[in-house]
């Protein structure tokens, strides 16, 4: 199962013509060793995090290395009191993929995107798959995902 997640995100990024560079590694313990077998600095590799709005309504959050999800912020943006981290069961089942290797690209379901406003340059998100990573500029990304662009997250630890 996992290969064919690879699989769908490499060939929805190519769908939407987003260029993009494939990276294969094996396990990372940490976000330093994910950047450093991408090639990437930690900041640039863009985790991607589906919440939970309602039972039926979901976004993908894509987050920065560097930094975690301000609840408050999405919140607002949202336009909602709670929002939730659904369990990786309901993940699996509204994404298509396990935690992990969550991607917006080629998720069973479209569901909408909000790309931090700090996320530039080179990134590296999420390849369907343990080990497998997509390379692409971050503003294409955002483009071809339709993405809502917004000050979503804060810095690690703050």
């Amino acid at each position: 199962m996992t290969e064919d997640g690879a699989q769908r995100a490499v060939e929805a990024a190519a769908a939407l013509g987003l260029a993009h560079t494939v990276t294969r590694h094996g396990p990372v313990r940490s976000l330093e060793e994910a950047a450093a077998a991408r090639g990437v600095e930690p900041r640039a590799v863009v985790k991607t995090l589906v919440v939970r709005v309602t039972d039926d309504d979901y976004r993908f959050v894509l987050v920065p290395g560097d930094r975690e999800i301000a609840w408050p912020k999405l919140r607002a943006l949202v336009g909602v009191n709670r929002l939730s981290m659904p369990s990786a069961e309901t993940a699996l089942e509204v994404t298509g993929y396990v935690r992990g290797t969550i991607t917006p690209l080629g998720s069973s379901r479209a569901w909408p995107v909000v790309a931090d406003a700090s996320m530039r340059g080179p990134v590296s998100i999420g390849g369907g798959a343990h080990g497998v990573a997509l390379t692409v500029d971050a503003d294409e990304l955002v483009r071809v995902l339709d993405a809502t662009v917004a000050d979503v997250t804060d810095p690690i630890g703050s």
